[in-house]
């Protein structure tokens, strides 16, 4: 694994910090589980091409 976060993590991180976001409210947002959203965000493992649309669509 990467010693640095993804564009993605880091978009997602700085969205929920900006809008004071719990990781729950997002994923439900989202229509991921938070274990999900946990796996994107320490890139555990990658997003599928649909799901990085989604988030992407969403944070932007």
């Amino acid at each position: 694994m990467a010693n640095e976060f993804s564009s993605l993590a880091e978009e997602i991180i700085n969205y929920q910090k900006k809008h004071e976001m719990p990781d729950t409210q997002l994923a439900f947002s989202l229509h991921i589980t938070v274990e999900r959203l946990h796996n994107i965000k320490s890139m555990e493992s990658e997003p599928t091409p649909e799901e990085s649309t989604i988030i992407q669509k969403f944070i932007r």
